[in-house]
């Protein structure tokens, strides 16, 4: 395998100083398997212990620092993200495989969320003075750090979700210990080399890098880590919630989707195709809140199907920093083999294959996969199972109360899509889709990162992320009274 141009090897940062790991791995290029990408050390339970003692020491010196420090901190952080975001676009695209304007746009974005929590710092909300129902007495409301926070974080998105983690939970006095997923180590170690100049005290904020069962899960049993953040699968994020829950730490979960984009008859069809591609396809089907079930009233059934046919011949997989390249590799070989399997057991079930599917050559060894589309029925595995890949299926929907059965039959709750020129139907379906974010005429997959992310049933666990409603996981409310 040929070396990237990553010089430095991407090591732990623990208690304010780079620190070699017990083992080290290595994470490759999906576009190209001959490039590793960066060598990065490997911590093992005991050194993730170490961080979190050190996070735990650095803790009542940070919960005490004033607004405008955190602020001067944060901000600090996301203007040299900004200023480096062509730089950190090319490595996130190298490590995970995003195509380069994706990944500088990623890149951007994480910028801009260290930057808005440097103004949350600042607007300290939650506070509030209240009359008692006794006489001269004062009652008031105060919001105060939790303390350490374990903060485990996917691949898909390795600066932005992060950056959504560490950004609200340093901004309200929390300490931290990150542990991103060894896949995009690089890219945690990219956004750690930045923030470890950013003035904090040793020890605010660590990384750990390493396997999920002995760091990820060390942060789970360690009764100094008072609440954990985490996205990732269903299956790992129920362990995560009941060993947290056995020392009753605070827990936020972020995990899968069965996203549904309804395309009704009265629908612009162009508009609705170009919502389903991005949607589902993008970013290599690899989002959480991809859509992956197309719900198309009969009527424009047969039509949105020939014409997403075509959308989807025309679009170009590649080498994820070739210029013109629309769909990226799938991110390892693990990933691109459960998206062929799925892909073969829904033929095996019946779904009428539409295009795509294949593992495709190019002109580098990598995990290029065609789009692939299918017609299915409600029951079968393509429309209930997340793939979390290029892969959709469209279910035919008698009408728009039935369309909205088909959405709503589902154990995950993250996000729905509605592609219609009705203002009632748009209304109506914000109120009854059963998930935590609606979308009308627009993809399913693109959120701001102002306003609270997070979803319903099996997608999601805990207060929301993102926004002001940060706060509702990174403190504990406190109430005080005061006899005049």
């Amino acid at each position: 395998m040929k070396r990237s141009d990553l010089q430095q090897k991407a090591r732990q940062y623990i208690n304010g100083r780079w620190q070699s790991g017990v083992t080290s791995g290595l994470s490759e290029n999906p576009s190209d398997t001959r490039e590793v990408v960066t060598e990065y050390a490997r911590a093992d339970r005991s050194q993730a212990e170490l961080a979190i003692r050190a996070a735990a020491d650095a803790f009542p010196h940070w919960s005490q620092s004033t607004p405008q420090r955190r602020a001067d901190v944060l901000d600090q952080i996301g203007s040299e993200i900004l200023a480096r975001r062509e730089e950190l676009g090319l490595l996130l695209a190298r490590e995970e495989g995003k195509t380069l304007p994706e990944a500088v746009g990623e890149a951007a974005r994480a910028g801009q969320i260290f930057k808005f929590f440097a103004g949350e710092a600042l607007r300290v909300s939650g506070s509030q003075v209240l009359a008692s129902v006794r006489a001269d007495v004062q009652v008031d409301v105060t919001r105060e750090p939790l303390g350490v926070v374990g903060l485990i974080t996917p691949w898909n998105f390795p600066l932005a979700i992060p950056a959504w983690k560490i950004a609200p939970a340093l901004a309200h006095g929390n300490s931290v210990v990150f542990k991103p997923s060894e896949l995009v180590s690089a890219c945690g170690w990219a956004l750690a080399e930045i923030i470890s100049r950013a003035a904090l005290p040793a020890g605010t904020f660590n990384l750990v890098m390493g396997s999920g069962r002995e760091v990820g899960q060390a942060l789970v049993d360690s009764p100094l880590v008072d609440a954990i953040s985490f996205t990732g699968s269903v299956a790992t994020g129920e362990l995560v919630l009941q060993g947290a829950a056995r020392r009753r730490a605070k827990v936020q979960l972020e995990m899968s989707g069965k996203n549904p984009l309804l395309v009704l008859a009265d629908a612009d069809l162009a508009r609705a195709v170009d919502c389903a591609v991005q949607g589902a396809y993008f970013s290599t089907g690899q989002r959480c809140t991809a859509s992956s079930r197309l719900i198309v009233e009969a009527p424009v059934h047969d039509a949105f199907v020939a014409q997403l046919r075509q959308r989807l011949a025309s679009l170009k997989v590649g080498h994820a920093l070739e210029r013109g390249t629309d769909i990226g590799p799938v991110v390892d070989r693990v990933q691109l083999a459960r998206n062929l399997a799925a892909v073969a057991s829904a033929r095996e079930e019946g779904a009428e294959h539409v295009c795509g599917g294949e593992a495709l050559q190019r002109a580098t060894v990598g995990h290029y996969m065609s789009p692939a589309l299918f017609l299915a029925r409600p029951e079968q595995r393509i429309a209930r199972e997340e793939i979390f890949g290029p892969v959709a299926c469209v279910l035919r929907a008698d009408d728009y109360a039935h369309a909205l059965q088909i959405a709503n039959d589902t154990p995950f709750g993250l996000c729905a899509g509605i592609c219609t020129t009705s203002l009632a139907r748009a209304m109506h379906f914000k109120r009854h889709a059963k998930v935590g974010m609606t979308m009308v005429n627009l993809p399913t997959a693109g959120v701001d990162y102002h306003v609270p992310f997070g979803g319903r049933k099996a997608s999601s666990y805990g207060p929301r992320e993102q926004g002001r409603h940060a706060a509702e996981f990174y403190t504990s409310v406190k109430t005080g009274y005061v006899h005049a």
